[in-house]
Parts: C-alpha cells; sequence; structure tokens
C-alpha cells in the first residue's frame, strides 16, 4: 500500500488525505466479503487503518481529513474515557460506511440508533441520506450537534432519547472510562470503573420505523435483542439493520425470532452470507455487524 499523509487547501483551510486510507476504501469496494475478522485482508488492513488514522489526528486534531472516495469529513478529536474520536474508525466502521455509501440510492432515509457523537450521522448526511439520530447521552448529544453544524448538514433531526420497547423513563448507567459504552441500567452484566447514573427518555423502536425504505444503523449497547424480537414480520417490509449483537444471550434471541418470522440474517463474521444457525451471529463488537433484511442477499 502506498504511505503518506498529504495536504491540500480546502477553502482556506487544510484537508489531510491518506494515501493508505484510499487504498483500503479501494480494496472493500472491489472485494467486501472478504473483510471478515480473522481474513488476511482485514487483519492487514485493520492494523494500516489504525495507524493511518492516528497520524491523521497527530497533523490535524481539529479532524479535517478524507475518506478517499467516500468524500471529506470534519470531525475534532474527543475523549471518551480510555478511548478517543480515532477509535471510532475501525476496519469495521469503515466497511458500514462504504455499505452506506453503496446503498445511497436504495433507500430513502436512515435512522441512527445509538448515534454517539455522530460519526454515522454525518457519513449517512453526506451519502443523501435523510437521518434521523437518537442518541441517550447528552454530554454526546452536544457534541453531536457541533458536528452535524461543522459539516454543514442539513438533513438531520436529532432525538436526545433511547430506543427500547416502551415510551417512558429509565436509568441511564454513564461509564466514565469509556462513554461509547454506556446503557440502559440493566441491560449489561459487567461494568468497569466509576460510573454516573440518571435518567433517559426511551422511545418505543416500533413508532420510529417510517414505512418508506430505511436503513437503520443499530447499536443500542446491549438493547438490540430486545428491541429486534419486539418485531413483526411486516416491520421488516420496508427496513433493513445493521446491527452490533452484544452476547451471546441476544445472538440467540434474534436468531430464533428472526428465523421463525423468515427474516434474513447476513453475518460479517462470515463473509455476509445467510446465516443458517445460531452460531453463524456475532456475540460480541469483536465480530463485526449482522445485517438483517428481507432481502435474500446482502447488497453489496
Amino acid at each position: 500500500m502506498a504511505s503518506g499523509i498529504h495536504e491540500k487547501a480546502v477553502s482556506g483551510n487544510h484537508l489531510y488525505s491518506n494515501a493508505e486510507i484510499d487504498s483500503i476504501v479501494l480494496s472493500i469496494l472491489r472485494e467486501p466479503t472478504a473483510f471478515y475478522s480473522g481474513s488476511e485482508e482485514y487483519v492487514k488492513c485493520k492494523a494500516v487503518l489504525r495507524q493511518a488514522i492516528e497520524k491523521l489526528y497527530i497533523s490535524d486534531p481539529a479532524g479535517r481529513f478524507s475518506l478517499g472516495i467516500l468524500g471529506d469529513i470534519s470531525f475534532p478529536s474527543v475523549s471518551f474515557g480510555n478511548i478517543d474520536t480515532s477509535h471510532l474508525f475501525g476496519i469495521d466502521e469503515l466497511i458500514l460506511f462504504i455499505f452506506y455509501w453503496m446503498n445511497r440510492n436504495s433507500y430513502v432515509s436512515a435512522l441512527d440508533l445509538g448515534a454517539n457523537i455522530g460519526l454515522h450521522t454525518i457519513l449517512l448526511s453526506k451519502f443523501g441520506y435523510n437521518v434521523k439520530s437518537f442518541e441517550p447521552d447528552p454530554d454526546h448529544i452536544d457534541i453531536l450537534c457541533k458536528n452535524i453544524n461543522l459539516n454543514n448538514c442539513k438533513n438531520i433531526e436529532v432525538f436526545n432519547k433511547a430506543v427500547f420497547l416502551r415510551n417512558e423513563l429509565r436509568e441511564f448507567i454513564r461509564v466514565k472510562n469509556n462513554s461509547t459504552g454506556s446503557h440502559i441500567s440493566g441491560l449489561k452484566n459487567d461494568v468497569y470503573g466509576p460510573i454516573d447514573t440518571f435518567s433517559v427518555e426511551c422511545v418505543r423502536f416500533r413508532e420510529i420505523v417510517p414505512s418508506h425504505a430505511v436503513l437503520i444503523k443499530m447499536d443500542i449497547e446491549g438493547a438490540e435483542g430486545d428491541v429486534i424480537c419486539s418485531t413483526r414480520k411486516s416491520d421488516w417490509f420496508e427496513t433493513d439493520i445493521l446491527v452490533e449483537v452484544g452476547s451471546p444471550e441476544n445472538a440467540n434471541n434474534i436468531f430464533r425470532h428472526l428465523e421463525n418470522m423468515g427474516v434474513n440474517m447476513f453475518p460479517q463474521k462470515n463473509g455476509w452470507n445467510k446465516a443458517t444457525n445460531t452460531a453463524d451471529l456475532p456475540i460480541n463488537y469483536l465480530e463485526g455487524s449482522l445485517f438483517l433484511s428481507l432481502k435474500e442477499r446482502m447488497p453489496w
């Protein structure tokens, strides 16, 4: 792969590009099914991407850089405790960004559930989706809104709410050492380090899904099993979901529920082929995402 950070003038500022990132994006575009956890390409590109993103943030903490064919972004460095913004640009996330870009003419809108500070929201918006963004942590919401304004995105609605089973108030746990793992109380068994607790407003999942073609990115920290298992067959006629599965229990519940309804499951861990049993599904973020749809194949 080519190496080195390149700088170009953009509207009086500087935008950083990286030939290594450009090369990884093109590699994924050519053969996305080759990028599953443990594959040779995946392992190689994961390490190269991590170093490239770190270099970009060292060059410009304001995070003004190019993602190759995916376009440009401004995403300033923020600490989440033990990790920072640079960790949001991992290989699995880049694969999702490419999926959004490739399918930008297939969906009318997108829901970003568990939006954090808005990276997926902003890129979906830049690719032309009308986006509704849900994030329960008010600290994240403040940064999310600043990032939206920084990128001049106009087609986004932001909701400071968690997505769950009912319209209600629930206790929320902010994990201070890694606020990207914050969650509704009771949905995770092991919580390490100091925490804050406060009430969050929840919105019922089935009330926010529109009737037109929608792509949902779901990263709701342990709530995905309950939410997906609340769906009916009719909810899937115009809806596809990319979800991060957080536990073996949630994987089992999701598989049983969707198999009974005839909803297809395409896990990244087996090259985005259709799942045939529970073992095919991811059980944590290290095994990548899961695409859920009535479609007969993953639409790469």
